[in-house]
């Protein structure tokens, strides 16, 4: 896959990057996500507790869980849409995302691409640069464009969300969450709902944009194929006991000596 992008708009994004607040950069001894203790939940309501894990810079990190576990409430919170109840997490070594104090060392990938259907594709691309930057319109559809190449769109910004199968919704989702360049990126479920063929095209691309841009990634999935195919790492989360019960390269996970985990790594294969 080309990443090539057009000197006027290479140009464009130099522009941007010194218009906008400087962000710390991770450094690679520092981990780009650090979650230590952390207790998730609403009140007196716990859904997940004492998680302790970390991101290296660069990486492609997974959280998965059977349904219900808490696993897209974890993203919220890493993101900073809700208040930890306990412990600390740490994003691109800022501390806890604070979403109105200014720019974010991430973008965002939402469940089934959350793109605004009254917008084309290319101006829900754009929302982030119209936000954050002062550049000219045509600089800013110039970089929606060239990132809508990069996910494999080239031609679609004048589309509709409607008039995308879901495979393309989620690559423009992609795309909307690379605009302002970031080094993290989080993938709410993004082969989900997906056929077989479709779905393998994205985790190709996920890895390919990981590698080439150097980007760490962050996964919410239960999709099994994907988990194999794109997670360097990964961490469990179990509904019953309300904490990881695994973590690690999801191919050694696989012969766990714990059954749940055993079990979610091997589905539809009968154990001997």
């Amino acid at each position: 896959m080309s990443l090539h992008v057009p000197r006027a708009v290479r140009s464009s994004l130099i522009r941007l990057d010194r218009g906008m607040p400087r962000r710390v950069r991770a450094t690679r001894e520092r981990p780009m996500i650090d979650v230590k203790d952390l207790t998730i939940g609403w009140g007196d309501v716990v859904l997940q507790k004492n998680l302790t894990f970390s991101v290296a810079r660069g990486e492609v990190f997974a959280i998965l869980g059977g349904s219900g576990c808490g696993k897209s409430t974890l993203l919220r919170f890493l993101i900073g849409l809700e208040p930890p109840l306990a412990g600390s997490i740490d994003v691109a070594g800022l501390g806890l995302p604070v979403l109105d104090a200014g720019l974010p060392p991430f973008g965002v990938m939402f469940q089934a691409g959350a793109l605004f259907g009254s917008l084309t594709v290319g101006e829900n691309v754009s929302l982030p640069l119209e936000e954050w930057s002062d550049l000219p319109g045509d600089a800013v559809a110039a970089i929606a464009r060239a990132k809508l190449k990069l996910v494999g769109l080239d031609g679609a910004a004048d589309k509709f969300p409607s008039e995308l199968s879901g495979g393309m919704k989620k690559r423009a989702a992609i795309a909307r969450a690379l605009a302002l360049e970031p080094e993290l990126v989080f993938l709410d479920e993004p082969s989900a709902g997906l056929d077989p063929v479709m779905a393998s095209d994205l985790d190709e691309l996920i890895v390919t944009l990981s590698k080439t841009l150097g980007l760490t990634v962050v996964i919410v999935t239960h999709e099994l194929e994907s988990i194999f195919r794109v997670a360097d790492r990964v961490i469990m989360l179990d509904k019953e006991e309300k904490t990881i019960i695994a973590t690690g390269d999801p191919k050694a996970l696989k012969t766990s000596e714990d059954p749940r985990v055993r079990a979610f790594f091997n589905r539809g294969k009968k154990e001997s």
